[in-house]
């Protein structure tokens, strides 16, 4: 039985060059998302938020097993970061930042097979967040990337040259939300060594 890994299946997407921006084409996926807002540092919703997606990602993944009897490997967790006030993230004021949290899923897993997850999930464990789990569909497009090794509170240097450098040099706007994709695990990682793709949906600039 072949496992499917997407960092291997799509490297263009789950691997980044840490020395240069690149520009990738981001197709729609399908993933499980949470939606909240907060310090994720110290919010007990980001943290129960980020229990409830893993908890049932493995659960679509045992189903997907049993009925279709095909593996696959838990990819990474993924975050979308917005404000109405994007001021807040220069200034790093963590409790006015709203999140989307979500982990992507094989193209072969339904909805069907997510709710029979969570209905799994909902007779085992007592999750606050379980029931906000939800299933979608998200596209991007064309995007600007990066990788940034380092503490999260250290991006605000990169995720500057992205806007200031590199997108006016190359003719290209923002649009959509700051996506980042979190490769390492935070609870092992030294934070020197955390490992993030910085992702920006772009646009053409209108001159």
């Amino acid at each position: 039985m072949q496992n499917y890994d997407i960092k291997k299946e799509r490297r263009d997407l789950y691997s980044a060059r840490r020395d240069r921006f690149e520009i990738v084409d981001v197709p729609r996926m399908s993933f499980l998302m949470v939606d909240g807002r907060g310090n994720p540092n110290t919010s007990a919703d980001y943290r129960a938020a980020v229990e409830a997606l893993y908890t049932t990602a493995y659960a679509v993944r045992a189903i997907a097993k049993e009925k279709l009897g095909r593996t696959h490997t838990v990819g990474p967790l993924e975050g979308l970061w917005y404000a109405d006030d994007l001021s807040v993230f220069k200034t790093r004021d963590h409790d006015e930042w709203s999140w989307t949290l979500m982990i992507v899923q094989p193209g072969w897993v339904t909805s069907a097979m997510v709710d029979e997850a969570m209905e799994r999930v909902a007779r085992t464990k007592d999750l606050s967040a379980g029931h906000r789990v939800r299933f979608d569909d998200y596209a991007e497009g064309q995007c600007v990337q990066i990788l940034h090794v380092g503490p999260y509170d250290e991006e605000g240097p990169t995720i500057a040259r992205m806007h200031e450098e590199f997108m006016p040099a190359e003719k290209l706007v923002p649009r959509g939300h700051h996506h980042e994709i979190y490769l390492s695990d935070a609870r092992r990682t030294e934070p020197s060594r955390l490992r993030t793709i910085l992702r920006q949906p772009v646009g053409p600039a209108h001159t």
